[in-house]
């Protein structure tokens, strides 16, 4: 899976769970969602995110074409 997709979906997750922390636990929680929020307008101009280091590290992202995407190479 491509990089950008994984960061979007990460961030669409991060927010619905702090809206839900929120409504079940208290206003501080939206904090967080401030911080998602943040991180992605700072990404936009700066091209920096801290998750996307972390996702490269765990080896997450990366376009593998032995795993059978969609321009995976056909064996001859």
């Amino acid at each position: 899976m491509k990089m950008h997709l994984l960061i979007r979906r990460f961030a669409g997750a991060f927010i619905l769970v702090s809206l839900l922390l929120v409504h079940y636990h208290g206003a501080y929680w939206l904090w967080f969602t401030a911080f998602v929020g943040f991180n992605l307008l700072q990404s936009s101009f700066t091209n920096f995110c801290p998750l996307e280091l972390v996702l490269k590290r765990l080896g997450a992202g990366r376009d593998n074409p032995a795993s059978g995407g969609c321009c995976a190479a056909k064996p001859d």
